[in-house]
């Protein structure tokens, strides 16, 4: 066999219009052309790098082996010039939500060993990660309300701790969805994941098997699903964005449900399109330079998550469920209720379970609080966590906050951003977070008088008076119709 012929830059540059459009990434050369146009993230970012070397911008988001697998046969050959490294600076703007904690904490990132609560990994991420996965990662919609909502509430409810329990020994375990979970603690799903490590998802889920819990991956994820299925050793949930062409998305769900592995699948409903997310949108792309102007639409400062979501399905509606059903035996869990009457619909709809979410402060700005929304369905329509698994995710940072929406029916809890800023450090980082939320929950319980997170969380031990006029009260009469 002869000696394959190596792309030169020249070679490659000419490439560099809709009708041929070719890239480079981590040296080789592949035929972007035809893909382009069903690209998630929008043909805008393919046409800003044709003709050029892509990998800085691509490696921030995507995992080596993606394009290798999707573009297997539209390999060109490889390119004779060294890869760009990537132009992002380690240090990272000003935080952009409300301060964690008003505790001294040291100048320089703490080592693993050293962060003792998971606002410790926050810290340091904001010291580590580039602008641009700063701003992605810790942002949130337009004025960053339902962002600061979702902690301070859970703030604002008070535990009502029994004595004399025994407590010398406590069970922490629970089965969800047929999964055993040494905690009732998941790692939320996350797109975009690599730009907060290299090791993306495949940390998370190896980090979740070795703790006894679980991820669910994402559609979005930065790793092929091959991948991280193939690092997931027994169980894993699966996040469903719907895709406007339908039978992508038919194929997917297919895909998950014969694999084995996948025990759950999560419907995304609270993000028909993507929100404002400033923060995200002023971070420029490290190369803004097209060889082509005549391919820029203008919109250089879309932001990371609008980037990656153009092909979101705007048009989903409860009637999808039973499509959904025709396409999967698996538990279908709603992800994205924020008022006790969709969660009476999913209910209605034959749903196997709810997550309460408002996706991390990242949907609507001013929604209602996750913690909020859980305590409005245990008082308007308690009848649902008798029909339904009720999960919530939203501003949780502790252990003790588990107990609190364990206390008001959840079933278990999500943490998003933790594990976003764990991934600084790999799988170890993510295992660190999973034994803090343990040894956190455990010292709670016995605090509280539990001895079982399965069975003894109730509304006795808490007291939720300073929001129960949030939700108590009449309702708003109707409008008056118009004249």
């Amino acid at each position: 066999m002869g000696t394959e012929k190596r792309i030169t830059a020249a070679d490659l540059s000419k490439h560099d219009t809709t009708s041929s459009a070719w890239l480079a990434v981590n040296g080789t050369v592949y035929d972007f052309t035809e893909f382009a146009p069903t690209h998630p993230g929008g043909s805008e970012i393919i046409y800003r790098f044709a003709g050029k070397d892509a990998s800085g911008e691509y490696n921030q988001i995507h995992a080596p082996t993606l394009v290798e697998k999707t573009l297997s046969a539209k390999r060109i050959g490889p390119i004779n010039m060294p890869p760009p490294q990537s132009t992002a600076k380690p240090t990272a703007p000003k935080p952009i939500s409300t301060p964690v904690s008003s505790v001294a904490v040291p100048d320089a990132p703490l080592s693993l060993t050293d962060k003792l609560n998971l606002d410790d990994f926050e810290r340091a991420a904001e010291q580590v990660f580039s602008p641009k996965a700063w701003a992605f990662i810790n942002g949130g919609s337009n004025d960053l309300i339902t962002l600061g909502l979702n902690r301070s509430m859970l703030n604002r409810i008070m535990f009502r701790p029994a004595i004399f329990r025994k407590v010398a020994s406590v069970s922490t375990k629970t089965t969800l969805f047929g999964c055993d979970l040494a905690i009732p603690a998941f790692i939320c799903p996350m797109g975009t994941t690599r730009l907060a490590g290299p090791e993306a998802e495949i940390a998370q889920t190896k980090g979740a098997a070795a703790s006894g819990s679980i991820q669910c991956i994402s559609t979005a994820a930065s790793f092929p699903l091959d991948d991280i299925l193939e690092a997931t050793p027994k169980q894993a949930w699966f996040q469903l964005y719907v895709n406007s062409d339908r039978k992508i998305t038919e194929a997917l769900v297919r895909k998950i449900t014969n694999d084995g592995r996948v025990k759950a699948l999560f419907i995304t409903v609270d993000l028909p399109v993507v929100s404002k997310r400033e923060a995200d949108e002023r971070v420029k792309a490290d190369n803004k330079a097209v060889t082509n102007p005549a391919l820029s639409k203008g919109n250089n400062s879309q932001g990371v998550a609008k980037s990656v979501s153009s092909w979101f399905d705007a048009n989903l509606s409860w009637d999808d469920i039973a499509w959904l059903r025709g396409l999967t035996h698996l538990p279908i869990i709603v992800k994205g209720i924020q008022r006790y009457e969709d969660a009476k619909l999913a209910m209605e709809y034959g749903c196997d379970g709810i997550l309460i979410s408002n996706h991390g402060g990242r949907a609507v700005d001013g929604a209602v609080p996750s913690i909020l929304t859980l305590l409005e369905i245990r008082k308007k329509c308690p009848e649902v966590f008798s029909k339904l698994k009720v999960l919530v995710d939203g501003g949780f940072r502790r252990g003790s906050d588990i107990i609190k929406a364990m206390c008001l029916g959840a079933s278990a809890v999500g943490f998003g951003r933790p594990f976003m800023y764990a991934l600084q450090h790999g799988q170890p980082g993510v295992e660190h977070v999973f034994n803090i939320l343990r040894d956190e929950l455990e010292t709670g319980m016995r605090l509280c008088g539990m001895t079982d997170i399965d069975s003894d969380p109730s509304p006795k031990y808490i007291n939720t008076r300073d929001l129960d006029y949030l939700v108590d009260g009449d309702e708003l009469p109707p409008l008056r119709q118009k004249l």
